[in-house]
Parts: structure tokens; C-alpha cells; sequence
């Protein structure tokens, strides 16, 4: 075959690739533009969101990640490459990059603060997970279905709060307790906290906020200008996660008493 010949044949394959790419992300965008301009459209009773209150936290307790973990069956694998969390604990610098951290008082930057999926108004990961395996419900909680998963780990760089693990091995070697209510996953798939979906669905609260007995967590409805989220918010001065992404973060923080 002639070396022009074989280029003509090279462009042309790689031009059917690129048109082929091209209208598979143009059904993705638009199946992703009906599902936000159905939630938008129908603007939903209950917004869920929840009040870290950092001035309750007490340093070294981590009673409301591992009930979290034991109950979701997140996995310890006991390093840090195969780390799956769904609610941790990290620096105030970490957590919080877009603020100013000169002349912090004494010891802040280094502070321990509880971290977990946003559950945003514009979530960066919906919108770029090419199988709807990651999805927002009506009520605003970021939800995802394991089995639609592909293991792209398109979400995981969508997401600008490092809020998704993905399961470099199988999760089930390392649990050291199954808890049979909540599925396991396989290895190859993203995972995330839901909220405690499956407990609201029921009419209870997240397991986080149950576990922590200092008050540390207030859960609730967002649009209930009467709800207790909401009259906290207006008595206490908040912070969260990186606004000017305009992702619309759902999870606030109460740094001082």
C-alpha cells in the first residue's frame, strides 16, 4: 500500500472516530440538560443539607466515620493508595484551600475538620459521569448506583472537594464486619457518602449525626425556613467548601462558638 494511500485511510478512520465522539457526547450533554432542567423546573419541598459544628468536634473522636464506615461497609485496607472514606477527617489548610491561611491563630491550619461528599446544588460529578451512574434526586442528595459504574473516573476529577474513593481492589477482602442492609461493591467502582439515603427514605436521620452526641451535626431541611438547619444558619456565622466554583456545596461549617 502506497504511503499516501495509507495516510487518506488514517485520516478517515480517525475522522469517523472523532464524529462518533462527538454525537456520543452530544446525547450524553443532552440527556444531561433534560434530567438538571426537570430538577429545576420542579423546584422540591425539601432540600436536604447539614451544619458541621467544628467548635463541638473533639479532637481525636472519630465515632460518627466509623459508624459511618461499619454501616456503608467501606473497607480498610490499611494504606493510604487503597484508602475508600466516605466521611474523614482533615486540616483546616486541606479542607478549606480557597481561604487565606496567613496569620491563622495558632495551631487552626493543622486542625482537624470532618469531611464528606457536598452534595451540591451544581454538581461537577453528575454532569460528566458519561452513564448516570452518579445522579442528583430532587431533594438535592448526590446519589450514585454502583452497578452503573464503569470505573471511568470521570467524577473523581469533576469533583473539586477529593469527596470520591475508587476501589483499586475488592472492597470485600477487607471489611472486617458485613453488614448485610447495604450492598458491597466490586473493584472498579467509585463510591462516595449518600447522605444516609437508605435512613431518610425511612424517615431517619444520617448515622453521622446519631453517633456524634456532642451536637457537632445538624441535618436537615434547607428550604423549611422553620427547620432547625435553617435557624441555626441564620443565629451562626458559616463557611463552606470552595463557592467560587459555583458548585453550591450543601454541607456547612461552624469554625467558631
Amino acid at each position: 500500500m502506497s504511503e499516501s494511500r495509507r495516510k487518506f485511510i488514517q485520516q478517515v478512520g480517525g475522522g469517523l472516530v472523532g464524529l462518533s465522539a462527538i454525537s456520543l457526547l452530544g446525547k450524553f450533554t443532552e440527556v444531561e440538560a433534560t434530567a438538571n432542567t426537570e430538577v429545576k423546573d420542579k423546584p422540591a419541598q425539601i432540600r436536604w443539607g447539614m451544619v458541621v459544628d467544628m467548635s463541638k468536634c473533639k479532637e481525636g473522636c472519630t465515632d460518627c466515620v466509623q459508624v459511618c464506615h461499619s454501616r456503608h461497609n467501606v473497607p480498610d485496607h490499611g494504606n493510604a493508595k487503597d484508602e475508600i472514606k466516605w466521611i474523614w477527617k482533615a486540616p483546616y489548610k486541606n479542607v478549606f484551600t480557597s481561604k487565606s491561611h496567613r496569620y491563622q491563630q495558632q495551631g487552626q491550619l493543622e486542625k482537624p475538620f470532618l469531611t464528606l461528599c457536598n452534595h451540591c446544588d451544581e454538581p461537577p460529578c453528575v454532569r460528566v459521569c458519561p452513564t448516570q451512574a452518579t445522579f442528583r434526586r430532587p431533594d438535592g442528595i448526590v446519589q450514585m448506583d454502583f452497578h452503573r459504574c464503569i470505573g471511568c473516573r470521570f467524577c473523581m476529577a469533576g469533583c473539586p472537594y477529593g469527596s470520591r474513593s475508587f476501589n483499586w481492589r475488592d472492597p470485600r477482602e477487607n471489611l472486617k464486619q458485613l453488614d448485610p442492609h447495604f450492598p458491597t461493591r466490586e473493584r472498579g467502582v467509585v463510591e462516595k457518602c449518600n447522605f444516609c439515603a437508605e435512613r431518610i427514605d425511612q424517615g431517619l436521620n444520617p448515622l453521622c449525626q446519631e453517633a456524634c452526641k456532642e451536637g457537632v451535626i445538624t441535618f436537615g431541611n434547607l428550604n423549611d425556613p422553620n427547620s432547625e438547619i435553617r435557624k441555626l444558619l441564620g443565629e451562626k456565622r458559616t463557611m463552606q467548601r470552595k463557592t467560587e466554583l459555583g458548585t453550591a456545596p450543601s454541607v456547612f461549617y461552624v469554625v467558631e462558638s
